[in-house]
């Protein structure tokens, strides 16, 4: 088995694959996550489908002004 990949976040399409991915390597479907962390199944699907949302609008403006972006991998904990 190899590496686990690093997602390199600086956008919502960046952000939704990632979500996506660990979404299905925790075999989980998009209902059953959207259940745990209290969204509509349908909001997680458009965070997914790299729909941008104000909160994040405003997260990326940040991160670019300050000349940064985020990075997602497996936690260890």
């Amino acid at each position: 088995m190899g590496e686990e990949p690093l997602f390199r976040i600086y956008s919502a399409d960046s952000l939704g694959a990632a979500i996506k991915h660990y979404r299905a390597r925790a075999g989980l479907t998009q209902a059953e996550l959207a259940e745990r962390v209290g969204l509509h199944r349908s909001y997680l699907s458009e965070i997914e489908q790299g729909r941008e949302t104000e909160h994040m609008r405003r997260l990326f403006r940040i991160l670019r002004e300050l000349g940064v972006r985020m990075s997602l991998q497996e936690a260890d904990w």
